[in-house]
């Protein structure tokens, strides 16, 4: 996963400065995934890497989160060969109005896919939504975890959480290529440890 690691701070979804995260959250690093629409060789990998999770786990349909879910679930749906719906985040008022775009039938089960996890809120709003509609959502699959108590609060309603690359390991390797200087990754697992 070192690999993984390097190739996504060289396309420049992990990036070190000052970020407000979705959740209010100031962060010393961001890690910004809808780049990888822009690297189809590194989204490739990113599905290949998602898929070696998602085999092991039992669901009917990938479930993606807009927006920065989208092009990965998308990616893993075409590497797997299986069925996407991905829930709207504003219904329209006009056309068929759905909260969910694909065909499913209620019962089935969703595996739920986003970019990264914080905290757990916007998977647990996407799940609302898939619930509501009559489906099973048991597992979320992330690519990077960033490890600041998101697991833990899916966990608590029940969810469990699967991801290629927990953040701390993110950042073991950009030391160790020398992407990252000392005092980067000394502020970051400062950062971490308080969060």
């Amino acid at each position: 996963m070192s690999q993984l690691a390097n190739r996504l701070f060289d396309a420049g979804c992990v990036q070190f400065g000052t970020f407000t995260l979705k959740s209010g959250i100031i962060s010393p690093v961001y890690v910004d995934l809808r780049l990888l629409v822009s690297h189809p060789p590194l989204l490739r990998y990113v599905a290949h890497a998602l898929a070696e999770v998602a085999r092991e786990l039992t669901f009917d349909r990938i479930a993606a989160i807009p927006y920065a879910g989208l092009p990965i679930g998308t990616a893993l749906a075409l590497e797997m060969d299986r069925p996407l719906i991905y829930s709207r985040q504003q219904i329209k008022a006009h056309g068929t109005r759905r909260a969910i775009e694909g065909t499913f039938e209620s019962g089935e089960t969703a595996l739920v896919v986003d970019d990264v996890l914080s905290r757990g809120g916007s998977k647990l709003e996407a799940i609302a939504l898939l619930e509501a509609a009559g489906l099973i959502v048991r597992d979320v699959l992330v690519l990077v975890d960033r490890e600041q108590g998101g697991a833990e609060e899916l966990a608590q309603r029940g969810y469990r959480l699967h991801a290629v690359l927990q953040f701390t390991n993110v950042l073991d390797a950009l030391r160790e290529s020398t992407r990252i200087t000392p005092a980067q990754y000394a502020e970051v697992m400062a950062y971490l440890r308080r969060s």
